[in-house]
């Protein structure tokens, strides 16, 4: 193994604080050190580099040169990492502990609903659910497992396909069935409300123009409309009978099985976005990881075989 060529910890903490204040006596007050101290230690850095990292200005300040900045850069984004690994290994060991990060409409209308079967096969397991719109960064958030929807090719995690999705229109049974206004057909959906979700950072979410234009119904205008932002509050307005949702396979739950919506249609859209469950490939075998992922996959299995 190769040794590595590191410079003193307490010279890179100073350098770092010196760098962000562009200062010495205020990266002094951070690290509660003169700014004297500050100086000699930046000093005995540029001397292990043999590069140097400063220019002193006649203000008192610094300025970083080149190296400096992209030096700076660099450690400070180590030394937040370092911090974050150091606060994991200070927590208490709690290896029955999981936490799960997923998005709100994916844990309200398919997570929740199933925990009740992985807690009767794995009682000791402690699970956590967090939820979030944006990806989890594993080196900084204190997350075991991550459930996401995109085109997959996670580089650097493990990566397992959960489940495909497709879009399609549903209604309360009380519109589906509306003399005035039957649904027979999707031009039929001209003379109701649609229901909208507003996605954002998602280029390909199937939203109701690019659901239209695959039914081949082109004389719509689909940019009107309530917005929900989230799936499950659209699926809840058109179980309460105020227009027209699209639902999609995966967040559709029980509202279906139970006669809430109906599908006044045979159409859907396949969409190109799926379902993953991700961990970092070190910690994809470890116990409780593994016996979630165990747990998720069969349950994404029935649930497909449910549709």
């Amino acid at each position: 193994m190769t040794r590595r060529q590191l410079p003193p910890l307490t010279s890179l903490r100073a350098f770092e604080a010196a760098a962000r204040h562009l200062n010495y006596e205020r990266a002094g007050d951070e690290l509660a050190v003169t700014a004297s101290a500050v100086g000699q230690q930046v000093k005995t850095l540029e001397a292990w580099l043999r590069r140097p990292l400063f220019i002193r200005l006649p203000s008192k300040g610094v300025a970083l040169t080149g190296i400096g900045q992209r030096y700076a850069a660099s450690i400070s984004q180590l030394l937040d990492q370092l911090d974050e690994a150091t606060a994991r290994a200070l927590r208490p060991d709690a290896s029955n502990v999981l936490t799960v990060s997923t998005m709100p409409s994916f844990a309200l209308s398919w997570l929740i609903p199933r925990l009740g079967t992985l807690k009767q096969r794995h009682p000791e397991l402690e699970v956590r659910i967090s939820v979030s719109l944006h990806l989890t960064d594993f080196a900084r958030e204190d997350v075991d497992v991550a459930v996401r929807y995109g085109p997959g090719g996670y580089q650097g995690l493990h990566s397992e396909l959960l489940m495909a999705e497709s879009f399609f229109p549903v209604c309360n049974a009380a519109l589906l069935n509306d003399p005035a206004r039957p649904l027979r057909q999707p031009s039929d959906l001209r003379h109701h409300t649609l229901l909208h979700e507003h996605v954002e950072g998602i280029p390909d979410y199937v939203t109701w123009p690019k659901w239209l234009a695959f039914a081949g119904v082109d004389d719509i205008d689909a940019t009107h409309g309530p917005r929900f932002s989230h799936t499950f509050l659209a699926l809840q307005a058109a179980a309460s009978g105020q227009g027209i949702a699209l639902a999609t396979s995966a967040l559709i739950g029980d509202y279906l099985d139970a006669g809430r919506l109906v599908r006044p249609f045979p159409q859907q859209l396949q969409s190109s976005f799926q379902y993953y469950v991700v961990c970092p490939e070190a910690s994809a075998e470890r116990p409780a990881i593994a016996a979630f992922r165990s747990w998720i996959r069969e349950e994404a299995a029935q649930h497909a075989d449910l549709r």
